[in-house]
């Protein structure tokens, strides 16, 4: 029997919040396209030991070289992440990474017989569906959880990180497009909240007008319609438009979540970004890690991470200084200022 819709299902957000450590509880298998090789490979997922974390496995390759998810694996954030041990190269797997964190997975084996996760539909929910079938595990070991001590920010060009101490795990993402159907978008993920399902299908998107210029680079070979929101200057060309007018910020959000999951434990910090990307979400966590006075690592069964008490109050929209933001946003909120085109 394939894997069935998720979406309805509360167990995703309850493995999020538990403290034992969690696996798959059977291997499951699908073949898709690679966004940028274009390649067809066969994904497996398969259970791991406590303690092992989230492996990458070439089974095309001599010996089946093995890339642990990490942030230090991390070699190219070049319009996805990709991460390489020696001669090994994976790409693409913070889609992947995301649904890991959404079901609360700590260990597993990701076996693939080419060089990218494929890309399905652009975003987490074939994988939601496919950890939905596999089933997860309750592993003895407790989870742990990276709690930041002091403030961390972050400037890349016009992006911006800022990490703060917080009580439990809360994202902030805000993006400003001169395009009529992004405009400016924000997104209030809150761990124990939000839903996953509110970001799960949150696709991927790239402009018309780039696709030429990547494939001459050797990216996007495999984009389309089917796995990608492209747009032109005037709107979304999908035939059937967007899963939600703000769908390009969510998929910020789902990046996100997938790019911090490589700091291969849970995370207790409350994080804003500004035109995030896969470039900044790397420098964010290597900067972490850099400060040891910035973090210590807590077996969660030993860790309170208590609720914040919802607050009216919503930040205004970003300026150039990451400082200057202030006040709290709304649960799980969203929000567009500008109008969003025909499509």
């Amino acid at each position: 029997m394939g894997p069935k819709d998720n979406r309805g299902q509360g167990h995703v957000d309850q493995n999020i919040l538990s403290t034992r450590q969690k696996t798959l509880l059977r291997s499951v298998s699908m073949k898709g396209i690679g966004l940028h090789s274009g390649q067809e490979i066969l994904l497996t997922l398969r259970a791991a030991p406590p303690n092992v974390g989230i492996w990458f496995r070439r089974v095309d390759l001599p010996g089946q070289p093995e890339i642990s998810a990490r942030h230090s694996s991390v070699f190219s954030t070049q319009m996805a992440t990709s991460l390489s041990s020696g001669k090994t190269v994976v790409g693409t797997v913070e889609h992947l990474m995301a649904a890991f964190y959404g079901f609360g997975i700590d260990n597993a084996y990701v076996d693939l017989n080419g060089p990218e996760v494929p890309v399905f539909d652009g975003s987490a929910k074939v994988f939601s569906e496919l950890l939905d079938a596999a089933g997860v595990s309750v592993q003895e070991a407790p989870k742990q959880v990276l709690v930041l001590k002091h403030k961390v920010e972050l400037r890349v060009s016009d992006k911006w990180a800022v990490a703060e101490p917080a009580p439990r795990f809360e994202l902030h993402a805000t993006i400003d497009w001169d395009h009529p159907a992004i405009g400016f978008q924000e997104f209030h993920y809150f761990e124990g909240r939000t839903p996953f399902r509110d970001v799960l299908d949150a696709r991927t998107f790239g402009f018309l007008n780039d696709v030429e210029r990547l494939k001459a680079m050797g990216l996007a070979r495999g984009g389309s319609l089917a796995n990608a929101i492209v747009l032109d200057d005037a709107g979304v060309l999908n035939p059937d438009g967007l899963r939600s007018p703000d769908e390009f910020v969510r998929h910020k959000v789902l990046d996100a979540l997938g790019d911090l999951k490589l700091a291969g434990a849970d995370i207790c910090a409350s994080i804003r970004l500004h035109r995030g990307g896969h470039e900044l979400h790397s420098q964010l966590l290597n900067k972490i890690y850099a400060d040891k006075d910035c973090f210590e690592l807590v077996p969660a069964d030993q860790l309170s991470r208590e609720l914040p008490t919802p607050d009216a109050k919503r930040p205004s929209r970003p300026s150039q200084s990451p400082s200057s933001i202030s006040g709290r946003p709304v649960w799980g909120q969203s929000s567009r200022s500008s109008r969003l085109a025909a499509v």
